[in-house]
């Protein structure tokens, strides 16, 4: 058990939970593994239906993130040619990502910095945690940082008692309610103004007794608990949107100051940054501040821009330690088909246009990527082998939470075919689990050898028909197992009166015998 206070979690162990019962927020169940928790998405969603509020919550926040994307990006004439240009510079990253990693590195230890390599997370955390520790620092400062989420640093460091401290607004709501992320730009997108007023009130020690759930009052209390933590902290962690390999410079765009206070008031700065972020140069990192901008919160710029090489003697961090981290990357690099999930940016546009994800929300899909993206990048980073997740696992079924309405890949600033690469990895977990026997691979089978012989095509075809003393005008809303898979959450059409075979049969003997119909 433990206990959170002022925004730092304290010690959490694996599966407990934090806060009691009675408690508006709490018991919430602590994960594992970042990138793997909870039930299935079939079983996840299912109950995430259930739930209006969250519903109503997604339904109107990213139908208002949309429009905004649609607004600006209508106004870039040349919009597919930057997406065109985009992806092919994630095509040269990848395809010459050893020789740019270590451009990377030289450019930084050049100027200053120390680059870590990290195989895992938990090489990462540990890094992190030397450093914290060699600095005297009992607490950190965070950027907003999705590699950090998916190594599950805060809790890493709330083991070596180190508290974190997460200073953008959302995930500040995130922390205080012992939550976890549903968005990876917004991740407290499932909670309402009240929810939030609620939590502060309960969990941030500092906040105003009569707090109102006005989003401007929301905002200056979170400023006035974060600035302490500001001036005080000894030690900052960030992730970073891009890294030059020309120059060794680092980039986090942000739109609330916070990460431009931690990037700049510390001594010391520790990045934490996924293998794949690489740009070749500032030329292409010109590409890249037109398109997230646009794509994530719907801007034309983002308001901080926060870019730094090195250490400056006098000016910002006097210790800058980058950790380039893989966890799994180098095998998706090297799917031929999969890879393409690197290209990511973060932007989270697929999320925001998926039907899918905004009747589930995020924490269905059971990982820190949730939506299209985390439907083909968590399977992959968590893969035994082959990309393939394996009978039992969880992250098996995240390549079917979706429609494959390709909504995702006409949003995707960097042309992510999405929908291609789920069917791909839907093939490779059919095949790897054929010899477990299961409903859907027995109706599979079933249908397989009816179709295989035109005679039991045609039987199972006429058998159809007795379906109909079932319907209701036209439809069948109930039918029992195994039927009842299927008309539990959906009705199905009634057979026709006429088969096609009994219908052309029909048609043939009246064109041969027209006679026969006077």
């Amino acid at each position: 058990m433990s206990r959170t206070f002022l925004g730092i979690p304290v010690h959490r162990g694996p599966g407990s939970a934090v806060g009691r019962p009675d408690e508006p927020f709490g018991p919430v169940p602590h994960p594992v593994e970042p990138l793997r928790w909870g039930p299935s998405f079939p079983e996840a969603a299912r109950e995430a239906l259930k739930n209006t509020r969250l519903r109503g919550n997604l339904a109107h926040a990213t139908s208002t993130i949309r429009a905004k994307r649609a607004r600006v990006v209508d106004e870039v004439p040349d919009w597919e040619a930057l997406r065109d240009a985009g992806s092919a510079v994630k095509t040269r990253v990848l395809a010459e990502l050893p020789e740019l990693l270590q451009e990377l590195e030289r450019n930084v230890t050049a100027r200053g910095g120390v680059v870590h390599w990290a195989r895992d997370g938990a090489e990462a955390n540990r890094i992190v945690a030397d450093i914290a520790k060699a600095k005297g620092a009992d607490e950190v400062v965070k950027v907003k940082s999705m590699a950090t989420q998916e190594i599950g640093l805060n809790e890493a460091l709330a083991e070596e008692g180190i508290g974190a401290v997460e200073t953008d607004l959302a995930e500040l709501i995130v922390q205080l309610a012992d939550d976890m992320p549903s968005h990876i730009l917004v991740p407290a997108i499932h909670r309402n103004r009240s929810e939030i007023r609620d939590i502060f009130l309960a969990r941030m020690g500092d906040a105003p007794p009569d707090l109102s759930d006005v989003p401007r009052e929301l905002a200056m209390a979170a400023r006035a608990h974060l600035r302490r933590k500001f001036l005080s902290a000894k030690v900052a962690v960030s992730g970073a949107n891009f890294a030059v390999a020309s120059t060794g410079t680092l980039a986090v765009v942000e739109s609330e100051g916070n990460g431009r206070m931690c990037l700049t008031l510390p001594d010391t700065l520790v990045t934490v940054m996924g293998i794949e972020k690489l740009v070749p140069s500032f030329e292409d990192l010109e590409v890249f501040l037109q398109l997230l901008p646009r794509s994530s919160t719907g801007e034309r710029m983002n308001p901080y821009t926060s870019l730094w090489t090195g250490v400056t003697p006098g000016d910002g961090p006097q210790e800058f330690h980058l950790i380039l981290l893989d966890n799994g990357r180098t095998s998706v690099l090297a799917d031929e088909v999969g890879r393409a999930a690197l290209h990511c940016i973060r932007c989270s546009a697929c999320l925001n246009v998926c039907p899918v994800y905004e009747r589930v929300g995020g924490h269905a899909y059971g990982s820190v990527y949730p939506g299209p993206i985390g439907a083909i990048l968590t399977p992959q980073l968590t893969a035994s082998s082959g990309g393939v997740s394996g009978h039992g696992d969880p992250n098996a079924s995240l390549p079917y939470a979706s429609t494959l309405c390709g909504a995702c890949y006409d949003v995707c600033p960097v042309k992510i075919d999405i929908p291609s690469i789920l069917v791909d990895l839907r093939a490779r977990e059919v095949d790897a689990d054929r010899s477990h026997p299961t409903v859907w691979g027995a109706a599979m089978k079933s249908a397989s050898w009816a179709m295989s012989d035109a005679g039991r095509f045609r039987l199972a075809g006429s058998s159809a028909r007795a379906g109909r003393m079932l319907a209701r005008d036209e439809v069948i809303h109930h039918l029992p197992f195994p039927g009842s898979l299927w008309t539990g959450s959906r009705d199905l059409p009634a057979p026709p009166k006429q088969t096609f075979h009994a219908w052309w049969d029909e048609r043939e003997r009246a064109a041969a015998h027209p006679e026969e119909d006077r």
